[in-house]
């Protein structure tokens, strides 16, 4: 049986089209995705992010423990502060891609739904291996998260919650209390725009929602509620990597372009491996000439040969052109190298240009 998120109900009052997305029942779109795209970028969009994982790491061995297994250096990290990092397996094989927060007495970790369990297994057997004394708690389906972006986000909701938004800065987080509610609000985002996540107990979704937003039906509202479709071409022409797609337990953070995330002066799981491995491929963006889209594995061609494969591809809304993430071998990573793209057994023309597709000026 699939979860459900603590937004349900709203999703489903909307009209949402719901669909299985990691075990979870989680709305693909409301009105289109291109319509909840385009609102994300010229107002705002709010986006159910519940089932993403949030677990907690605290103990006198915590901060050990998370500079063991993420590829980010924390030791450097202030009290308010986030950083994106990896999870990586002794070959340096991403497991994940997270989100690492420093609080006061705890560090707070968001993860991928799809590897929450398999995150979850690890941390413990690394516990056990390496004998560290920390406490672990995992609050996924005790809280709720809803992400809100865009260029108008940020002032819709800055009065409604009494943390400024305007002093907080990009990747910094703040925990506070509102009519007796906890929150815990992060300057992050997945979609190329500016916004905040903010968790909060589940049983207060319903409250949430009409506090932060209101009538998100209306044709003139600043925020309205996009889906899982919005949200993965938001992020493709962010050029930001989708686990399973630009990343995975058999591609490392260095080919994935993550290099600012990866600390090779310290030791952590996968560290030695990254080091010693010599890199033969790089994560490009392809602008493909025509409408037609590059899905996932699609093989990349140079003169009739096989140079590398796709791992993300759609129409982008913004731009109007057919765009895509690919893995190429490093003699055709230049930006401006003249490439095919194999669809159904036909090369369509593409050339490769730099990522991000997409940045807010």
């Amino acid at each position: 049986m699939l979860k459900r998120t603590p937004f349900f109900d709203f999703h489903t009052s909307l009209g949402a089209k719901m669909v299985d997305f990691a075990g979870w029942e989680m709305p693909l779109m409301y009105r289109s995705i291109v319509d909840e795209h385009q609102h994300t970028r010229s107002s705002g969009g709010l986006f159910d992010v519940s089932h993403m994982g949030r677990l907690s790491f605290s103990g006198k061995d915590a901060a050990k423990f998370l500079n063991l297994v993420a590829s980010r250096d924390l030791s450097t990290s202030a009290v308010g502060q986030c950083k994106y990092a990896l999870i990586c397996n002794e070959q340096g094989g991403v497991m994940d891609d997270v989100i690492i927060s420093r609080d006061t007495k705890q560090w707070l970790m968001v993860c991928n739904a799809s590897n929450r369990d398999k995150l979850n297994k690890h941390f413990f057997a690394i516990r056990k291996q390496r004998d560290l004394d920390f406490d672990m708690s995992d609050s996924t389906e005790a809280t709720a998260m809803v992400a809100l972006q865009g260029p108008k986000a940020i002032d819709k909701i800055a009065g409604v919650l009494p943390t400024d938004l305007s002093a907080l800065k990009r990747w910094r987080f703040e925990s506070g209390s509102f009519m007796l509610i906890k929150y815990t609000i992060y300057r992050t985002g997945y979609t190329g725009e500016d916004g905040i996540e903010l968790v909060l107990p589940a049983k207060m979704a319903g409250m949430a929602m009409k506090l932060l937003g209101g009538r998100f039906e209306k044709e003139t509202a600043t925020l309205r509620p996009a889906g899982l479709g919005a949200r993965d071409t938001l992020r493709t022409e962010a050029g930001l990597p989708l686990y399973g797609h630009e990343l995975s337990e058999e591609i490392d953070p260095i080919e994935a372009g993550l290099g600012f995330a990866v600390s090779l002066e310290k030791d952590f799981i996968g560290a030695a491996a990254l080091r010693a491995k010599v890199q033969t491929r790089k994560l490009v963006g392809l602008e493909l000439e025509g409408r037609r889209i590059a899905r996932q594995g699609a093989i990349i061609q140079k003169s009739g040969q096989p140079i590398g494969v796709a791992t993300s591809g759609t129409m982008s809304p913004t731009l109007g052109k057919s765009i895509a993430m690919a893995f190429v071998g490093l003699e055709h990573a230049a930006v401006g190298t003249a490439v095919d793209v194999e669809l159904s057994g036909t090369p369509h023309a593409a050339k490769v240009v730099p990522l991000p597709f997409y940045k807010r000026a």
